[in-house]
């Protein structure tokens, strides 16, 4: 019943505005206040939500995991939301040939209406083929939106259940190897460049009191494994995907009836979230990355909040930077290429508070700009005396970027970026070195060792993407390096050169130490992330 529901908090003036483009999104009691508009594109579809799809995904956008808020006095909304039905009434495609128009309209409409920043497109298209490495019309859509509006757009990486018939049993005994066949791979529009693809990940074992003492009903994953039926990367041009995961739910397997069992049969294997028949039912547990993509789009909401002009590449830089691999799902796919592990969990959790504050002990700089082909730019990154002593600390760098794409090219995106960390060099030193090798490509030699901090994952494995994320870990001294690094961004020739294109981008460096010490006094006493 609702009335067992907590209320919904007052809805603050400066909440952002999350478009849900799905099924419609009804005028749920719990989400009635938040909603902004309902529009459809085209009309004839009409707003109501028959199918319900877009009702859950939207309580999830707004609220997260409402199980999680049950025990508040009150509810606590992220966003409000605007409704956009693009599917029909029985969640098929309008029309598969017009979709990326039929996307452009709506998403350029709801940007230039309604001042839009964050999208969710929990809909994936099985039916359309591509070579794996490459993308359709509806993914190169979305890129080109992506970067011409700085918007977010946050997309599922889609569904598969891993075994069916006398094979069922396997989604226990081959989990989690299934997760990498080439018929689990992201379908599209995942697989797009600019947008984020969001897989998922469990956020328990699906099972309930009352399985306790069934030894017929086995859970296939535990908290923070990958979920059996989360798609994997790679994208378009062989990029890590998904970029990020998060809750989205489990799967069951069940001996006696024969089947994989998920939400809502089995409401401890989903997310809580609003029901779209609401007068029967007010909640209702849902399984899926449709339901990890709005989760996310939460969080960067959440982010949104504290860095209202940020440009979607900040946020997506600040979110990488906060981002974690749970423990459970590395020893789960401990064995696992690390190459493969980052197209099944990508660069990992996002914490929210993490990515939109500074405390004492852990620093956040961040830089937004430009860059022509083959140029550089040098930030200066101070470095504290208190963070070179003895003790666990971490420097996390984090680059995001929006190329321009076309899908006629061989090579899909047209600029490429990539990143190193410099200590104990001249700064002048460092400048001549990257002047030198400015115009090579991405291969071009590093600086000498003794001077790179070894990040990781390495070059190899983050050069390629749009969205590049590494750390480096110290736990002895490293005063002989001194109080200044440099981070070095260079932007990389494509067939972008040929159009004087410049190229935007943002930067986030973050500083970490394990005891609390006053960094953020420190760092502020000095300067910010400057070029």
């Amino acid at each position: 019943m609702i009335d067992d529901v907590p209320p919904v908090a007052a809805l603050p003036d400066d909440l952002p505005v999350i478009a849900v483009l799905d099924t419609g999104v009804n005028d749920h009691p719990l989400l009635v206040d938040t909603i902004v508009v309902r529009e459809a594109f085209p009309a004839e579809l009409g707003q109501a939500d028959v199918n319900g799809h877009g009702t859950a995904v939207a309580g999830v956008a707004v609220f997260g995991d409402l199980r999680n808020q049950l025990d508040e006095p009150e509810l606590q909304p992220a966003a409000r939301i605007i409704s956009a039905k693009v599917v029909t009434d029985q969640a098929q495609f309008y029309d598969r040939r017009t979709l990326p128009t039929q996307m452009r309209i709506a998403i350029e409409r709801l940007r230039q209406d309604y001042d839009c920043r964050i999208f969710v497109l929990s809909l994936g298209d099985i039916k359309a083929k591509f070579e794996r490495g490459r993308v359709g019309p509806w993914a190169a859509t979305l890129d080109e939106l992506a970067r011409e509006l700085d918007i977010l757009i946050l997309v599922s990486a889609g569904n598969r259940d891993p075994r069916g018939g006398t094979r069922l049993e396997q989604a226990i005994t081959q989990y989690p190897q299934y997760l990498l066949e080439n018929g689990n791979r992201i379908c599209e529009p995942a697989g797009a460049v600019n947008a984020l693809t969001v897989g998922s990940i469990a956020h328990s074992n699906g099972l309930g009191p009352q399985h306790l003492f069934d030894a017929h009903t086995q859970a296939i994953t535990e908290p923070g494994e990958p979920s059996p039926f989360s798609r994997s990367g790679p994208g378009a041009g062989g990029i890590k995907k998904p970029d990020f995961v998060d809750y989205g739910g489990t799967l069951v397997f069940d001996g006696v009836a024969a089947r994989l069992q998920r939400a809502p049969t089995l409401p401890n294997a989903g997310l809580l979230t609003t029901n779209a028949d609401f007068l029967r039912q007010a909640l209702v547990s849902k399984t899926g990355t449709s339901f990890s993509a709005p989760h996310l789009a939460n969080k960067a909401a959440k982010i949104l909040r504290y860095h209202p002009g940020a440009s979607a590449n900040l946020l997506k830089a600040l979110m990488a930077s906060s981002a974690r691999v749970p423990e459970a799902a590395l020893r789960r796919l401990n064995g696992v290429p690390e190459t493969e592990q980052d197209q099944i969990y990508g660069n990992g959790l996002v914490y929210p508070a993490t990515a939109a504050f500074s405390d004492d002990h852990r620093v956040v700089l961040y830089a937004e700009d430009s860059l022509g082909i083959d140029q550089f730019a040098v930030y200066h990154v101070p470095i504290p005396a208190e963070f070179q002593g003895i003790g666990r600390r971490w420097i996390h760098v984090s680059l995001a970027f929006d190329p321009p794409v076309k899908r006629t090219r061989a090579e899909y995106v047209g600029t490429r970026m990539n990143y190193r960390l410099i200590r104990g060099c001249p700064v002048d030193d460092v400048f001549e070195h990257f002047r030198t090798h400015a115009g090579e490509d991405t291969s071009a030699p590093d600086i000498d060792s003794k001077y790179n901090c070894a990040l990781k994952p390495g070059p190899m494995r983050r050069d390629r993407n749009t969205l590049q994320t590494s750390s480096v870990k110290f736990a002895q001294a490293t005063s002989q390096y001194g109080a200044d690094y440099y981070l070095v961004v260079r932007c990389v020739g494509g067939w972008a050169a040929e159009q004087e294109l410049r190229q935007n981008y943002a930067v986030v460096v973050e500083l970490e130490h394990e005891d609390q010490l006053q960094l953020y006094a420190r760092i502020r006493q000095r300067a910010r992330l400057r070029t």
